[in-house]
């Protein structure tokens, strides 16, 4: 996995973390902490998450090892 891979997780957990305190306790962690979900920097930080939301798409797409292509030790 590469480096943006992993940062682009992290986003998403966070994402997915925020919207868990949304649909359980109706508190909107990103916008409480910075300034409410129309300022600015809320507002990029919803953006930076749903690209990363896109970006993971890519990761279920990407070229795995069949398991029927393993080889296997011998005994």
């Amino acid at each position: 996995m590469t480096v943006i891979d992993t940062i682009a997780l992290i986003l998403v957990t966070i994402g997915a973390l925020n919207w868990g305190s949304i649909g359980i306790f109706g508190i909107d962690a990103i916008g409480t902490v910075f300034g409410g979900q129309l300022s600015l920097i809320s507002r990029l930080i919803y953006t930076v998450v749903a690209l990363a939301g896109i970006w993971t798409i890519s990761i279920m797409f990407k070229n795995k090892v069949p398991s029927d292509t393993r080889v296997e030790s011998r005994k």
